[in-house]
C-alpha cells in the first residue's frame, strides 16, 4: 500500500491495516532514526518526523509551562515524547508530556502540535491509555480536553489540579509572542502569573 503523505511542513506517513506485530516491526525498524516519532490505533500506524515550526511551538509550549510549574511551586516530571503504550492496542508519543509530582507509567497531561485536522479522533487512542488531559496547538489555538467517565470533553481551563489556575489566554497570547521574541515571551508571562502588586495609601 502506498503511504499517504499530509500537505504539512512536517512528514508525515500513515499505514492502513496493520497489526500490532506490524506495528513492533516498523518501530524496531525506525529505532536508529532520532526525532521521528510513532502512533498506533485501530490498525493504523503514523509515522512523523516533525519540522522545524512543529518543534518551534512544541518547545515554546513545554518551556512557557515549565515557568508556570516554577513559579508557581509545582512539582513536576517532564516525560517529554516518552512512550505510552497499551500492549497490542495503543501507542503514543506526544511533543511534550508532564506527571504532576512525580514519574509515573502514563503522564497527566500529553501535548500535541498538529497541522492537520482530526484531533478528535487522536484522542481515542489517548483514552486507551487513560491520559487525565490531552493539549492539541493548532493554527494559534490551544484545545484542551478532559478525560470525565471514561470520555474526554473540551474544556475552557485545565481540569488537573495543579493547572487549574493556568491562564489558558495568557498562555496562547506568548506562545504566539515568542515568534517574534522569546525572552520577551517569557517576561510577559512570567508578569502574568503574579499578582499585581498592592498600593498602599500615603498619610
Amino acid at each position: 500500500m502506498t503511504p499517504v503523505l499530509s500537505p504539512s511542513s512536517d512528514q508525515r506517513v500513515t499505514y492502513c491495516d496493520r497489526t500490532w506485530d506490524q506495528f513492533k516491526l516498523i518501530q524496531k525498524g525506525l529505532e536508529d532514526c532520532p526525532g521521528v516519532r510513532l502512533f498506533y490505533y485501530d490498525g493504523t500506524v503514523e509515522v512523523l518526523r516533525p519540522g522545524r515550526d512543529h518543534e518551534f511551538f512544541k518547545s515554546v509550549i513545554g518551556f512557557l509551562l515549565e515557568l508556570f510549574f516554577m513559579e508557581k511551586g509545582i512539582e513536576f516530571y517532564p516525560t517529554g515524547s516518552m512512550d505510552q503504550e497499551r500492549e497490542g492496542e495503543a501507542f503514543a508519543q506526544a511533543d511534550e508530556s508532564y506527571c504532576m509530582g512525580g514519574p509515573k507509567v502514563i503522564p497527566d497531561l500529553a501535548i500535541e502540535v498538529t497541522f492537520t485536522s482530526g484531533n478528535i479522533a487522536k484522542l481515542a487512542r489517548y483514552r486507551l491509555l487513560g491520559v487525565a488531559e490531552v493539549w492539541f496547538w493548532e493554527d494559534g489555538l490551544l484545545s484542551l480536553y478532559s478525560l470525565d467517565a471514561g470520555e474526554y470533553r473540551r474544556c475552557d481551563r485545565s481540569q488537573i489540579p495543579q493547572l487549574a489556575a493556568l491562564d489558558i489566554d495568557l498562555l496562547i497570547r506568548c506562545i504566539l509572542l515568542a515568534e517574534t521574541s522569546r525572552l520577551e515571551a517569557a517576561r510577559v508571562f512570567k508578569q502574568g502569573l503574579r499578582p499585581p502588586a498592592v498600593l498602599r495609601p500615603e498619610f
